[in-house]
């Protein structure tokens, strides 16, 4: 095979070349795609979710590439499994940042691997999109390189609490997790919530690696509580339903919507050991355009709101690069609220809101979680939550508020 090659040629070549080398630094180094990284759990406690949330940031991406991409350039996702544990969540994100050069990672799952990740986030400039809930995430000393769409666990705890005094009519609750970055500021406004109306709370962290959990389960029907408090993942939340269920427990049960739902009904296999129990999540914006977009690309009539919450993550990440036109962590970092809250044409996806912004208008996302409006450390400052309940082996809603 022979190469020719025409001095005409040549010539064009050495001229874009030189050009290329002469253009601002900042323009070289956006040449090509702008990648961007999700961190979810595909194995491990939070499995059930993180497989779905991936696949949400690339169908939006392909969507957006579709229509042009975002400052001319495409979009790349790589996917990165952080398998419920920090240990592997710090070695992905390392890879991404250091190996792949995304410029934000999203989705981290587990409050563990989110704290673990975050300062490798700050420290490298890549924007930190998360779901985790403990209070200690936006108490880091992050400086605007992160928000979370979950809310925090001050809320949490408190909502917790209301809702098991109003489902038990008693105000002896026996509060039973491991330990997470996350169990102890739980419990604590738990337990505020029950004092206010003198109430009794007890707390007992258990090892979530034990077969069995009937020891502990003997300690909490000593206490004679009228309402326990599940906080585990979803394998140890399943032991942890079987021994009660063993035991002869009568009260009620309430846990978070990651380990009371559908999954831990078919795990424990026994109707009758999970029947009645509370699973309460942070809701997802429901009959909502964004919502709606997300029941699509997952194809789940009621798209779980770890999937709703990502999805805004990327087309606010998007929508930033583009309002701040730096398709950089720091691009995001300065951008991020000014396309989330503080007025504008109401959006509720990258597609419209890119064109929106490319026509000089001020944009408002309002996303598939809902409005995505955040505080100075970085919380969601609006939130409603779904409680469910098992009714004949299925969850069934019980309210949205």
């Amino acid at each position: 095979m022979s190469l020719i090659i025409h001095r005409r040629q040549l010539l064009a070549g050495a001229a874009a070349g030189t050009a290329l080398l002469a253009a601002p630094a900042i323009v070289r180094a956006q040449a090509g795609p702008i990648r961007i990284g999700t961190l979810t759990p595909l194995t491990g406690s939070g499995g059930q979710y993180g497989p779905g949330m991936a696949n949400v940031v690339k169908a939006v991406a392909d969507e957006v590439n579709a229509a042009g991409g975002v400052l001319g350039r495409q979009i790349q996702v790589i996917s990165e499994d952080d398998q419920t544990n920090a240990e592997a969540g710090v070695r992905a994100a390392r890879k991404l940042i250091d190996v792949d050069k995304v410029t934000a990672i999203m989705g981290t799952w587990a409050s563990a691997v989110t704290t673990a990740v975050a300062p490798l986030c700050w420290e490298s400039k890549t924007f930190l999109f998360t779901v985790s809930g403990a209070d200690s995430i936006t108490q880091l000393p992050h400086n605007g390189w992160l928000v979370r769409t979950q809310p925090n666990t001050t809320l949490q705890g408190r909502k917790f609490a209301e809702f098991c005094l109003e489902v038990s009519g008693g105000k002896r609750a026996f509060f039973m997790m491991p330990q997470t970055p996350f169990t102890q500021s739980t419990f604590n406004n738990f337990k505020i919530a029950y004092d206010k109306v003198g109430g009794a709370t007890e707390l007992l962290i258990y090892d979530d690696k034990k077969p069995s959990l009937r020891t502990e389960v003997d300690q909490a029907m000593r206490y004679n509580a009228d309402c326990i408090f599940v906080g585990g993942y979803l394998t140890d939340t399943t032991v942890l339903m079987r021994d009660l269920f063993r035991a002869g427990y009568k009260g009620k049960v309430v846990g978070p919507g990651y380990s009371i739902n559908q999954k831990l009904v078919d795990n424990v296999g026994q109707p009758e050991a999970t029947e009645g129990a509370y699973g309460m999540l942070p809701s997802p914006q429901e009959g909502s355009a964004g919502w709606k977009k997300v029941a699509d690309l997952t194809k789940q009539a009621s798209p779980d709101p770890f999937a709703c919450q990502i999805y805004d993550h990327v087309n606010l990440a998007l929508m930033a690069m583009a309002q701040g036109k730096d398709a950089t962590g720091q691009g995001i970092r300065d951008n991020v609220r000014k396309v989330s809250q503080g007025g504008g044409d109401k959006v509720d996806n990258a597609v419209d809101g890119l064109k929106a912004i490319v026509a000089g208008k001020k944009v408002d996302y309002d996303g598939a979680s809902g409005p995505c409006d955040f505080t100075d450390l970085g919380d969601i400052s609006e939130v409603k939550f779904r409680y469910e309940q098992v009714k004949a082996g299925k969850m069934a809603l019980v309210r949205i508020a």
